[in-house]
């Protein structure tokens, strides 16, 4: 039996409450980069996810982004982020999740992001739209990209790659109502999805943290694709934009055009 959006709402919702349990602990921390840094709590998180798919579906791939590729059928994967915003976790800032995503032949089929501290649990299922704690949501119908609202990300080799969204943010800071830099690409996504930012992009990403939000915002009908206009963003070197479609190809001509990526 396949999994369904009950089956992927346990498993959000379980490793939700193990990080409530940790979050505002002094907590044991590791480093994979200057700024990248790993708690014991994306372990315990991933741990969990993936001993509960391992038991039911024990067929079936997992890519985690702490413990890489675990081995099963390339057809049916699951992709998840244990923490999408370990930063803030680790520092007592309730912007972080838990991303979920389940995908047949390459395909996204049903996401799951979960914010225990905000109880905000978003759900997607392709073709069946997408819902925030049960209700459906829907993104933002703004009149232009300066009656907007944006949020944006950075890789954690900032401080290297000369591919580094400074130049992107600054523009669009300028003509824009503002850019906000809320530390979780999943949670972004899902704020596309619901109205409540009007569009998000980021030049380098990897796939567990956009699997689940991609689907959800694109269920509630945004326009997501990647960075070039393309809408397979989930093949690596990994690039996202999601807006509304009323700005989409405004904020994506200006990537291309106006500022010009690398």
């Amino acid at each position: 039996m396949e999994p369904n959006l009950s089956d992927i709402e346990s498993l959000a919702r379980g490793a939700g409450k193990i990080l409530c349990a940790g979050y505002g602990q002094n907590h044991q921390v590791t480093y994979k980069g200057a700024i990248d840094l790993v708690t014991e709590y994306d372990h315990l998180s991933e741990n969990f996810i993936i001993q509960e798919i391992k038991r039911r579906w024990p067929a079936h791939q997992v890519i985690t982004e702490e413990s890489g590729v675990l081995g099963g059928q390339k057809c049916c994967q699951w992709i998840i982020d244990p923490i999408d915003g370990t930063v803030n976790f680790a520092h007592g800032l309730p912007f972080f999740c838990v991303s979920i995503a389940y995908a047949e032949d390459g395909v996204v089929q049903l996401g799951a992001v979960y914010a225990p501290v905000l109880d905000e649990y978003f759900s997607a299922e392709l073709g069946q739209g997408a819902w925030m704690n049960g209700k459906p949501i829907y993104p933002s119908q703004p009149s232009d990209l300066g009656h907007s609202l944006l949020v944006t990300g950075f890789s954690y080799d900032i401080r290297t790659n000369p591919v580094n969204n400074l130049e992107q943010f600054a523009y669009f800071s300028l003509h824009s109502q503002g850019v906000r830099r809320f530390g979780s690409a999943a949670i972004d996504l899902c704020y596309v999805g619901a109205g409540r930012f009007d569009g998000y992009w980021e030049l380098e990403i990897k796939p567990w943290d956009i699997a689940a939000g991609g689907l959800i915002a694109e269920q509630a009908g945004a326009t997501v694709t990647n960075a070039q206009g393309d809408s397979d963003y989930m093949t690596p070197p990994c690039s996202i934009l999601a807006a509304s479609p009323a700005i989409h190809g405004e904020i994506l001509k200006i990537l291309n055009r106006v500022v010009g990526l690398p």
